[in-house]
């Protein structure tokens, strides 16, 4: 265990989806002595089975709140009096963006709105050490900026320009926390990270969703042309970057987090099937790949993300450790082994259905 760190009680909001859980899980696997506090309302991209696994540890607690209602929020924070709170809580993909931008907006402009004024009320009651020890932390996407061409990265000094309902509420909940140091003093930080990818990942997201079509024989369908590029970041791998900037990030400032792994989205679906192929092969011989269709692409769709992550490695000394044909072989390998949670998580409001036609 690594017993050097400068907190010992968390919020997490959010806690229960793909990346904050993963987060909490490395957190409480570890640093002794730190207690999490995560809030969640628990939608339909959460599985009680994941927040059974999260109920297994001594210092975990949780609660199922909506970040938009400043009562019930202001007081669990006040109760447990954290060091820090993480935001993970939104809306996140972005073809349901395109069918309900409003829900984006309630949950990640108004409900970051919310917590930032709860976390100003709290620290207003805080002495001037444990104030300078406190930490907001947003964790946001490299969406905010829009669509690359084919050079160049994203970096924190890249203007924001997002092109979905999604991005567009992400880019504003970052401006509001931004906001929110510069105009009241509250110690705030941001990421902006690239695709993450890993076990628990809810499957409407490619990865995964890709992996249960294949394995339930349907087609595999692939937007456009297939080569939207996207940097690929194991969720662990981030996990570890936020732990990074927590605890050595300079207030005010953001940083980008990318996996160092820039793949056509084609190319992601063809790696996953080769590996299927070997893990999981068709009981008629063929490969998965011939089950790979193309369809009419997202409204939209940004055509290529790259991520400049020089300044998290060069302040912090933070890289990514997983390759992306490692991490998605082992990512497979963890959906071949938990088609129980995939059969749970799968079987309420989604069912693999295309979303965000427009």
């Amino acid at each position: 265990m690594n017993r050097t760190y400068p907190f010992k009680k968390i919020v997490v909001t959010g806690g229960c989806g793909f990346i904050g859980s993963s987060y909490i899980q490395n957190i409480l696997n570890n640093y002794d002595g730190i207690e999490v506090q995560n809030i969640d309302l628990m939608t339909y991209a959460t599985s009680k089975k994941t927040l059974a696994l999260l109920d297994e540890y001594k210092n975990f607690s949780h609660s199922t709140l909506d970040i938009s209602n400043f009562a019930l929020i202001d007081k669990e924070i006040k109760n447990f009096n954290p060091d820090l709170i993480v935001n993970f809580a939104a809306e996140s993909h972005v073809d349901r963006s395109i069918d309900n931008p409003l829900s984006f907006v309630e949950t990640n402009v108004v409900g970051v709105q919310i917590l930032l004024d709860a976390a100003r009320e709290f620290t207003a009651g805080l002495n001037d050490a444990e104030r300078q020890k406190f930490r907001f932390l947003q964790v946001s996407t490299d969406e905010v900026f829009g669509s690359l061409g084919a050079t160049g990265t994203f970096s924190e000094n890249t203007h924001y320009a997002p092109n979905s309902p999604y991005a567009a509420s992400k880019a504003a909940a970052d401006h509001l926390v931004q906001a929110t140091g510069t105009t009241f003093g509250l110690p705030t930080l941001i990421t902006n990270c690239s695709n993450n990818y890993g076990p628990y990942q809810f499957p409407e997201k490619l990865i995964p969703l890709m992996i249960q079509a294949a394995l339930n024989g349907r087609p595999l369908p692939v937007y456009g042309d297939g080569m939207q590029i996207r940097d690929w970041l194991h969720v662990s791998d981030h996990c570890q970057a936020l732990w990074r900037v927590l605890t050595a990030g300079e207030v005010g400032r953001t940083y980008c987090v990318g996996g160092n792994s820039e793949v056509p989205n084609i190319t992601v679906v063809q790696t996953m099937c080769d590996i299927l192929d070997d893990l999981a092969p068709r009981a008629d011989g063929q490969s998965h790949r011939t089950s790979i269709t193309y369809v009419t692409d997202r409204p939209g769709h940004d055509r290529r993300y790259a991520i400049d992550a020089s300044r998290i490695a060069d302040e912090l000394s933070w890289e990514p450790e997983q390759t992306f044909r490692c991490g998605l072989r082992n990512t497979v390998e963890w959906y071949l082994a938990n088609q129980s949670w995939c059969d749970r998580v799968s079987s309420g409001a989604y069912r693999g259905e295309r979303l965000g036609l427009g």
